[in-house]
């Protein structure tokens, strides 16, 4: 072997030792787990999708399915599923409104109810008659009837009983109604709600473009082509 050839081989022992060496150097500088976190895929793969999240952030579309159902089960929490807060008030102050005419109206049929019976029961039964003439104000017919005011002013038994049963049934009549319009309004919020999550990415917005270019209109007649301006309306 020549001296050439020994020299070579020393100085390539050489500097694979010294690689090495800053190799070792390298791994003990770094945490023992900063390589291998380097290199892992899902960690990368990660970040990946949060930074493509975060440049292309999903657009909000509520499920139309859901929202019927929820509103169906709970008044209101439709609105709520398509982010509609504002309509909240006007939700549960309809529901409120609707009790309350409920209340208000079956209140006044049962008061109307008890008076006609009684006053009926008074021109049948002579001895509810006895009991009623001794304290007249504890009776129903009598409590109901206007201070001041007489049965004579109404017409008597008679007329006095046909007014009671004309109120009856219009209080009867205006529960009713209150409770029909109570199912009507719970059917509106549903359909509300149900509309809103359809349209909820449509564009309403009142730009317009109108664009007026020349065209050559065709004729069915027979006669040559005329030249004329056509004008286009594009809703955005």
């Amino acid at each position: 072997m020549t001296k050439s050839t020994c020299l070579l081989i020393l100085f390539v022992l050489l500097v694979s030792t010294g690689v090495k060496a800053q190799i070792d150097s390298i791994k003990h500088q770094l945490p023992k787990d900063s390589v291998a976190r380097l290199y892992d895929k899902s960690i990368v793969k990660t970040k990946v999708v949060q930074i493509t999240d975060s440049l292309n952030p999903k657009v909000f579309k509520p499920d139309p399915f859901k929202v019927v159902w929820m509103a169906t089960i709970i008044p209101g929490y439709g609105q709520i599923l398509n982010k509609k807060y504002w309509k909240l008030p006007i939700v549960y102050g309809g529901f409120l409104g609707c009790a309350y005419a409920i209340t208000w109206n079956s209140g006044r049929y049962q008061s109307y109810k008890t008076a006609f019976l009684d006053i009926t029961r008074y021109q049948t039964d002579n001895s509810f008659k006895l009991i009623v003439d001794k304290n007249p104000d504890a009776v129903s017919f009598n409590q109901i009837r206007p201070k001041g005011s007489t049965i004579e002013q109404f017409g008597g038994i008679t007329g006095y009983t046909a007014i009671l049963k004309n109120a009856q049934d219009g209080s009867r009549r205006y529960r009713d109604l209150s409770i029909i319009a109570t199912i009507g309004f719970y059917a509106l919020t549903i359909i509300d709600a149900y509309v809103d999550a359809q349209l909820y990415d449509f564009d309403i917005s009142p730009d317009l473009s109108m664009k007026i270019q020349p065209a050559l209109m065709q004729n069915k007649y027979g006669f040559t082509n005329t030249l004329g301006l056509q004008c286009c309306i594009n809703l955005k």
